[in-house]
């Protein structure tokens, strides 16, 4: 009687680590696939939450080399673009007014862009070159200069280049098709550079700039 105590209480502890080994195999399995996952479609997730047009903030802190080349893009843009505060300017070197005024379904807008054509069909990514300026309608009738946008087409950027853009650290949107601007897919990076942005400099949307003062009637 003894034996056959022993022996069911063997076989209970086997049983027992078998149970416990297979939960072990099955979380660790479950792990692996979590962290495959993320590893191969960041930039999916990445062109959902852009995709949307709702405001969100610049998540996590930044390393302090973060913020020096945040700092330096910013300043890079106030530099290339100071001159086109005064729209004219903007428009003898090729931007022209396209999209209207372009506002949030919530709150907050993108303003206007002027748009190079000649720099989006180079596709060429350059700092000092955005391929549009980014202007807020005055009550007064006047634009102010608020920032500058960097927009690259995704195949032609694709076709030529290992994975998607990204300058002085910040990774660009993107933007799939069908989209508010009758694009194809394209991949895009806003400077919020001549207006603070509470949300961060290099969000999509700003939550104070407003379109009220748009009539149409910019060129």
């Amino acid at each position: 009687m003894k034996e056959t105590i022993s022996e069911d209480k063997a076989v209970t502890t086997r049983i027992k680590t078998l149970i416990h080994t297979s939960k072990t195999s099955i979380l660790r399995l479950a792990l692996l696939s979590t962290l495959v996952l993320t590893n191969v479609f960041p930039w999916r997730a990445l062109a959902q939450d852009s995709h949307s047009h709702t405001p969100t903030d610049q998540h996590g802190e930044m390393t302090p080399e973060q913020v020096s080349k945040a700092g330096a893009l910013v300043k890079i843009v106030r530099d290339s673009t100071e001159r086109f505060k005064d729209v004219r300017v903007a428009l003898a070197e090729g931007y022209a007014l396209q999209f209207g005024c372009v506002s949030g379904p919530d709150e907050g807008a993108m303003g206007l862009h002027y748009v190079n054509s000649t720099y989006v069909n180079s596709g060429i990514l350059d700092a000092t070159h955005p391929q549009i300026v980014i202007y807020e309608p005055q009550a007064d009738g006047t634009l102010k200069l608020i920032g500058a946008d960097y927009l690259l087409i995704a195949d032609a950027w694709n076709a030529k280049h290992p994975g998607p853009p990204e300058l002085m650290g910040q990774f660009f949107h993107l933007f799939e098709s069908p989209n508010r601007f009758g694009l194809p897919p394209f991949y895009t990076l806003h400077v919020w550079a001549w207006k603070n942005n509470p949300k961060g400099a290099f969000v999509n949307w700003h939550p104070n700039v407003s379109c009220e003062s748009f009539a149409g009637q910019h060129q």
